[in-house]
């Protein structure tokens, strides 16, 4: 049986794969496991983006969470960084965001956070699962018993009366998010314009005045969510229109944010993209000049250009890698206590101020960077040389992943293209945790080259498992 949750919860094409009734059993054993032995009855805060299935995900969810005996404080929504933060500012046992992240609308996700506001951990998740899998079992193996009385299962067990859970509306959660980002980060935007793309997602009622109480001179798209068009064609995964808009009204910086508020990447004042990997070094370098950078330490995954290695070696900065998923990063931040990591794609955590990927936090933390440097994006991005890299990926069934990375003549390839390429490129091959993709990337100083190179790789796949 496969395994329900990915490295950023439970994700898939909303009413086919995340159904209604695995929504309300992830809310139901999500609730019993997370509470745990409480004194009180369990709290659990209950956010969402803007997809058009987020509605019925939330019901389902929501009726889940109070037929374990739990209360669901309901915030709408709001940047999964949010409820990150206002679960233990509430004082909740745990929350939940209804998202599929940077996922096109069909798709949306389930992903918890437990009372500190941190993502779970394998073992909990696998908890929720096996009480998920043990009642399916349980229900296939006396469906056709009508003598067996399914209350007396103590896994299928609801609470009567008084002791059912309410449902509650938290309508002040987006603006004590709000004060939140502000009380963290200190400074003046004065005279800055800044372009926004909001990804027609969670962080489209937040972003513009958010910004605008900073000071700065605000212009904004991709704040119409329709339900169908959350990250299409904008956002942090789709950079162009963010790009003209900031050449065109001649703006100093743009941000851009993915679907859930969780992802930043920035675009300079000549319409140049500036991804994760420069942002967090334009952040350590800045957080080092002023004694901020714990260790001198910066926690990336194996994903980061190599152009940040040379970068680090440069600016005597030590870089910490993790495997792909921000969970990883923040798992490696909080053993050993480390100020700022993040992924290429643009999840950067300031563990001082959040316990998660924070767009916002981590847009206002870059401005701060660039005030800090008194030059302009467009000049700091020149510290770290990015070398050309080609990510592609192929669509297989989730069942095949494994199988594709341990293929044969996918792998003698990839070795003989790592020997062609020696020590100044690289070839990664992994399976996507959030999406049925088999993603290829590699760099190199030949564009071209790598190109080619990627793309055989795909045609390889593609032959055999599509």
């Amino acid at each position: 049986m496969s395994r329900l949750f990915g490295t950023d919860g439970v994700r898939g094409i909303a009413n086919v794969e995340l159904t209604p009734e695995l929504a309300f059993a992830l809310g139901r054993y999500g609730a019993f496991v997370l509470a745990g032995e409480t004194a009180h009855k369990p709290r659990i805060l209950v956010g969402c983006d803007t997809r058009i299935s987020c509605a019925m995900l939330e019901s389902a969810l929501v009726a889940g969470i109070c037929s374990a005996g739990a209360d669901a404080f309901i915030c709408g929504v709001i940047p999964t960084p949010g409820i990150a933060k206002l679960v233990k500012t509430y004082n909740c046992d745990a929350g939940v965001v209804i998202s599929a992240s940077h996922n096109s609308y069909e798709f949306n996700g389930i992903k918890f956070f437990d009372g500190n506001g941190y993502k779970l951990p394998d073992h909990i998740e696998d908890k929720i699962e096996e009480l998920i899998h043990t009642e399916k079992s349980i229900k296939a193996g006396v469906e056709s018993i009508n003598s067996i009385d399914m209350d007396d299962s103590p896994i299928l067990k609801r609470p009567e009366g008084e002791f059912v859970g309410h449902r509650f509306e938290a309508k002040d959660a987006l603006s004590d998010y709000m004060k939140s980002l502000q009380n963290a980060i200190s400074i003046d935007l004065n005279g800055v314009k800044i372009a926004l793309d909001c990804a027609n997602g969670a962080t489209y009622e937040i972003a513009m005045p958010l910004f605008s109480n900073y000071g700065a001179q605000v212009v904004a798209i991709g704040i119409e969510p329709d339900g169908l068009n959350i990250n299409k064609g904008c956002g942090s995964t789709h950079l162009e229109k963010l790009c003209e808009l900031v050449v065109k009204e001649k703006c100093d910086i743009g941000l851009a944010f993915d679907g859930d508020g969780d992802r930043m990447l920035a675009v300079d004042s000549d319409g140049k993209i500036v991804d994760g990997d420069v942002i967090m070094a334009l952040v350590a370098l800045d957080m080092k000049n002023t004694n901020q950078l714990k260790d001198n330490t910066l926690v990336v995954t194996v994903m980061s250009n190599l152009g940040l290695d040379i970068f680090a070696s440069e600016n005597d900065i030590k870089l910490s890698k993790t495997k792909v998923g921000d969970r990883y990063v923040l798992e490696e931040m909080a053993q050993y206590g480390y100020s700022l990591g993040g992924e290429q794609s643009g999840h950067v955590i300031i563990l001082e101020y959040s316990t998660t990927g924070d767009g916002m936090l981590s847009a206002l933390k870059l401005l701060q960077s660039v005030r800090n440097s008194g030059k302009p994006l467009k000049e700091l991005r020149t510290v770290m040389n990015v070398l050309p890299q080609v990510l592609k990926g192929a669509k297989v069934r989730n069942e095949f992943k494994s199988t594709v990375l341990t293929d044969e003549e996918l792998v003698a390839m990839s070795t003989k293209m790592e020997m062609e390429l020696g020590d100044r490129g690289r070839i990664l091959i992994r399976a996507s945790g959030t999406e049925p993709l088999i993603r290829v990337m590699i760099e190199g100083e030949d564009y071209k080259r790598i190109s080619e190179m990627c793309q055989d790789l795909i045609d390889v796949i593609n032959r055999k498992y599509v």
